[in-house]
């Protein structure tokens, strides 16, 4: 009996112990990051980790980083719905991308179904050695909000996300610049398809500002290419058509304003187009209105002079 009573009472410890251990190690909904924390904390908000990378694996699918102070961040790999916040008004999440990419956002989970990352209040440096800002190699949505991605060798920001039919790149108040290849370059391939939703965006001293490849659709607004040395938007299509609308835009000191590649199409109103080497190169259409400011421009028109429609 009293041996019974023991191996009873063994068991409970046992279950207890277990039951503890689970619930220390599950994850939080919210999790906290701080330039004075330390990556085997809970990531709790009195007691957060050091980096993006330690805290995302303490944080639940669907979940949310804060940034408590100003700091350094490091790196991360995203395998899962998430927000990184740098929080304006407590911190500024910087993330040091030296030799490497600042953001990779890899989410190939099949139960996570909402597949969505928001990057918002972050300044992404690549300090001009770094690879790219931000990977989009699979998921549904990224947003990046309130944002600053400087000094890449290769793109500010890139999306070569074949996993999905259609996935969608969200900017709002991003600036890009200062990168070797493109600002942004949408390089999906096959039938796959990004729609764009920019608004607030300005893509300065890169190759291309935007290079907006196969199967790129949706709607710029209210942004920005500057001193761009290739084109401001750079448009190209092979197996999937490539057609979106851009307005209330401006374009000033690129090689080109605007270029379209064959069987690519823009529809462009309310923009400003000037002080360009060419304002538009057309192997592919750009339709306006009428309504937009194309002038002071190296030259003002396709180097061949066609395919400029006003419908």
């Amino acid at each position: 009996m009293n041996k019974c009573r023991f191996t009873l009472t063994a068991l409970a410890i046992m279950a207890f112990t277990l039951m503890v251990s689970s619930a220390a190690q599950a994850q939080a909904t919210r999790t906290w990051v701080s330039g004075v924390g330390d990556d085997v904390n809970p990531c709790s908000r009195t007691a957060p980790c050091k980096t993006y990378a330690g805290a995302i694996s303490k944080t639940a699918k669907d979940g949310e980083i804060s940034t408590l102070d100003p700091g350094g961040f490091g790196a991360v790999t995203i395998t899962k719905s998430i927000t990184i916040n740098g929080t304006p008004g407590q911190g500024y999440g910087a993330i040091l991308a030296s030799f490497t990419t600042g953001v990779i956002v890899n989410i190939t989970d099949a139960a996570d179904v909402r597949k969505t990352v928001r990057l918002n209040w972050l300044d992404i440096n690549g300090a001009s050695t770094g690879t790219r800002g931000v990977n989009f190699l699979a998921g549904l949505h990224l947003y990046i909000e309130n944002s600053v991605i400087d000094g890449f060798t290769e793109d500010g920001v890139r999306v070569l996300n074949n996993l999905q039919a259609v996935n969608s790149l969200h900017l709002r108040n991003v600036s890009i610049r200062n990168c070797v290849a493109n600002g942004i370059n949408i390089s999906n391939s096959g039938t796959n398809a990004t729609v764009l939703a920019f608004d607030g965006v300005k893509v300065t001293r890169s190759t291309n500002g935007l290079t907006a490849g196969n199967g790129t659709r949706g709607q710029i607004s209210n942004s920005f290419f500057a001193s761009n040395s290739g084109s401001g938007i750079n448009v190209v299509e092979s197996t999937s058509p490539t057609l979106f609308a851009v307005n209330d835009s401006t374009f000033t000191g690129n090689g080109t304003g605007i270029t379209t590649g064959a069987n690519s199409e823009v529809l462009i109103a309310r923009c400003v187009i000037t002080g360009n080497g060419t304002s538009l190169g057309l192997a592919g259409t750009v339709h306006t209105g009428g309504n937009n400011t194309i002038g002071s421009n190296g030259t003002n028109n396709a180097p061949d002079g066609t395919l400029f429609t006003q419908n």
